[in-house]
């Protein structure tokens, strides 16, 4: 079983392989086909030239000099178009599988980039960090002391209840407890 899906892969690949290598070959032919064009294009721009030196040779007249420049300048760029082409021709095909920690190339720029947010993002995450935690602790006071309001709330109102509905002794029993605990401060 393993041999048979072993050369369905095999078969698989190689069909692969030769659609590519068709594609390319077709690209080759194409490419070729255009070079040779821009070859006769330039053979007869070529021999216009050389028919225009002759015919003007024969007439031997005078005339101000021809501005062959962007004669010039075509021919450059034909030039330059069969350098691209020929250096467009397909390559061999490497395949890679590798997975970086670290880039190939620019590695200065990219620590620049990553370091530089990551510490932003490090800064701001301790700066959310510490505004949390300083708004729980807030939040844990203002509890607290609303809590302990409360409390103060109820013995003063006890205090003054007792005070008012209590006879002399108790009043005077009552200050006398108020002042020892204003001493003891």
């Amino acid at each position: 079983m393993e041999t048979n899906a072993n050369t369905n892969k095999y078969h698989l690949e190689r069909e692969a392989l030769e659609l590519v290598l068709e594609e390319f070959t077709q690209e080759q032919k194409t490419n070729n086909q255009h070079i040779e064009a821009l070859i006769v294009a330039v053979n007869n721009v070529g021999d216009k030239i050389d028919a225009f030196k002759k015919e003007h040779k024969m007439e031997k007249v005078v005339s101000d000099p021809l501005d062959i420049k962007p004669i010039e300048a075509i021919l450059q760029k034909g030039f330059l178009d069969v350098k691209f082409m020929i250096g467009r021709q397909p390559k061999n095909i490497i395949r890679k599988f590798q997975i970086l920690l670290f880039p190939e190339q620019d590695a200065k720029l990219f620590y620049k980039i990553v370091f530089g947010r990551w510490f932003l993002w490090l800064a701001i995450m301790v700066a959310l960090s510490n505004l949390y935690n300083w708004g729980i602790h807030y939040s844990d006071n203002s509890k607290e002391i609303e809590i302990r309001q409360i409390q103060n709330d109820r013995i003063v109102k006890a205090w003054e209840y007792m005070y008012s509905n209590n006879g002399k002794e108790t009043k005077k029993l009552m200050e006398k407890a108020y002042v020892n605990s204003m001493e003891s401060k």
